[in-house]
């Protein structure tokens, strides 16, 4: 009798455990929920939105700070490239102004070559061309760098009285590497040169469409030749061979004075 009464009070016993477990558990979960509550409502009341202002705030000095640092660093590195830049004008400008005097300029605007020396003037100009027409027509012309270089350097020795030639370039070339050699050939040779300031205006002379750096007039080039009627010495290739020797040496003593 006493060992089934033992049996019949344990598990009363564990019955009662098992519902204050569960009592405990279900007070617990009520606590957490009204923690949870709590904190929710904290965050979406008056604290929330003071907490926002004071994030707002720092953010925005934040913010302020680093444009303040960045407006210095730039207000700093400006500066100096400014005194250079200053530096360089006041160097550049001088230099410049110096140089626009320095340098010829054609009446249509083109630059001239600087050893454009002797350079003719507007008379001396219109009797070159007339006499590098004349030229032309008589077939005593040497066109281009290669062809009048050939014939300065083939031509027998000349006396400044009596020239073998004349050279006219135009002043208006570039790169001024073309004919910078020319004149020195000619001084050699004792072969007058002149300078004009329009190259087209020296091609239109000379017989051709394209503009022409540098020509040469050798009177002696046409004789022997024939005519265009194919007879030698006609009138016409007399009159035109006179009136060639007339117009060269009338430029020849033009070139001697104006250099």
């Amino acid at each position: 009798m006493a060992k089934e009464k033992s049996s019949s009070v344990k598990p009363e016993k564990k019955e009662k455990k098992s519902e204050d477990g569960k009592i405990a558990k279900k007070e617990h979960k009520k606590d957490k929920k009204e923690k949870k509550e709590k904190l929710a409502a904290v965050l979406t009341g008056d604290v929330s939105d003071k907490l926002l202002k004071v994030i707002e705030e720092a953010s925005a000095e934040k913010k302020e700070k680093k444009d303040k640092k960045s407006k210095k660093d730039k207000s700093e590195e400006s500066e100096p490239v400014k005194d250079v830049e200053m530096e360089r004008a006041d160097i550049i400008v001088p230099v410049v102004e110096a140089k626009k005097e320095q340098i010829a300029v054609a009446e249509g605007g083109d630059i001239l070559v600087p050893f454009a020396t002797p350079l003719a003037n507007e008379k001396v100009t219109k009797k070159a061309l007339k006499t590098v027409k004349k030229g032309a027509k008589s077939k005593c012309l040497k066109r281009g760098v290669k062809e009048v270089v050939k014939a300065i350097r083939k031509a027998p020795a000349s006396t400044s009285s009596a020239p073998h030639g004349l050279v006219i370039l135009a002043a208006d070339i570039s790169p001024m590497d073309v004919i910078s050699h020319i004149p020195v050939l000619c001084e050699d040779q004792n072969i007058p040169y002149i300078f004009v300031q329009s190259r087209a205006e020296l091609g239109a002379a000379g017989g051709t469409k394209r503009p022409t750096s540098v020509v040469m007039i050798v009177p002696t080039l046409g004789k022997g030749k024939k005519s265009k009627d194919g007879k030698d010495g006609g009138k016409e290739k007399e009159k035109d061979d006179e009136a060639l020797k007339e117009s060269y040496e009338d430029l020849v003593k033009a070139v001697k004075s104006v250099s």
